[in-house]
């Protein structure tokens, strides 16, 4: 149905208005990473400082070591994605296309794990990662995270508008049921992984919860966990901080705008339809 033009002008606005709400602290972050401590603070603010203070980029380092924090949540995000991208593919193609007994009741089942909130799950996690010495390690981190419920969801859904004549031209060539998944499903399903995958590094770059739970030592820590700890108790360098919160955040930006006709692809789940 055709839109009448004071319903597209309401909607435009209203998308505008939430568009607006959604970029101005990020422009705020930019603004406060280029000024001078002296002018953070001032009233009536401003967008800029007299001066454009570049070098607060430079002093990150001097402050705290923002490489190693980087470098360990680019691991564990990297180590998480791969292998979500992974198990939720295969699991979301088991449960999509093989049939035995209860499929749909264990699907139902694995899905309300959904349900259960990560406060529920915390200390029996520590409890077990305590029981096999991996507080203070990433594996503390990245074991929980290797399977996804969401994600076999995402791939289930998506593997399920295959059509099934696919399946059984590879089945006729000789193809294992492995063999249709990896010659045959994976190639298609580009948009549905690319998708999880922003989601999935999305979410583990912004953890926060987690490590400050099973991370206790400096060289260990993520990078959400030692932007906290640069707020100082009396005293934050706030343009600096800001710098650093700018550059934790280009990594999902770069990331976002690589998979973006895969992303958009995926998340509508549009196209053919399975039998």
């Amino acid at each position: 149905m055709k839109q009448s033009l004071p319903t597209k002008i309401i909607a435009h606005t209203i998308l505008m208005l939430g568009a607006i709400t959604m970029i101005i602290p990020f422009l705020w972050t930019i603004s406060t990473s280029l000024k001078q401590l002296s002018e953070v603070f001032i009233f009536p603010p401003k967008l800029f400082g007299e001066k454009l203070m570049w070098e607060n980029f430079l002093r990150i380092s001097d402050r705290f070591p923002f490489e190693t924090y980087f470098l360990n949540s680019l691991k564990i995000t990297v180590i998480v994605v791969i292998a979500q991208l992974i198990t939720s593919s295969m699991a979301g193609f088991v449960f999509a296309r093989l049939k035995f007994k209860y499929r749909e009741a264990l699907f139902g089942l694995y899905l309300a794990t959904m349900m259960i909130p990560a406060q529920v799950t915390l200390i029996p996690n520590f409890i077990i990662m305590r029981n096999y010495n991996l507080i203070d390690t990433h594996w503390s981190l990245i074991l929980p995270a290797l399977v996804s419920a969401f994600g076999t969801f995402l791939m289930r859904q998506f593997f399920m508008n295959i059509p099934g004549s696919l399946e059984e031209a590879a089945k006729i060539d000789g193809c294992s049921p492995f063999g249709v998944y990896w010659r045959v499903f994976v190639p298609l399903s580009k948009p549905a992984m690319a998708t999880l995958a922003v989601f999935v590094f999305m979410g583990m770059w912004n953890e926060f919860l987690h490590p400050l739970i099973y991370i206790n030592t400096q060289e260990m820590m993520t990078l959400p966990l030692g932007l906290a700890a640069m707020q100082g108790m009396y005293k934050t360098d706030w343009p600096v901080l800001m710098a650093s919160t700018v550059l934790s955040i280009a990594p999902l930006i770069v990331i976002f705008l690589l998979a973006q006709d895969f992303f958009i692809k995926g998340v509508t789940l549009s196209g053919l339809k399975g039998e």
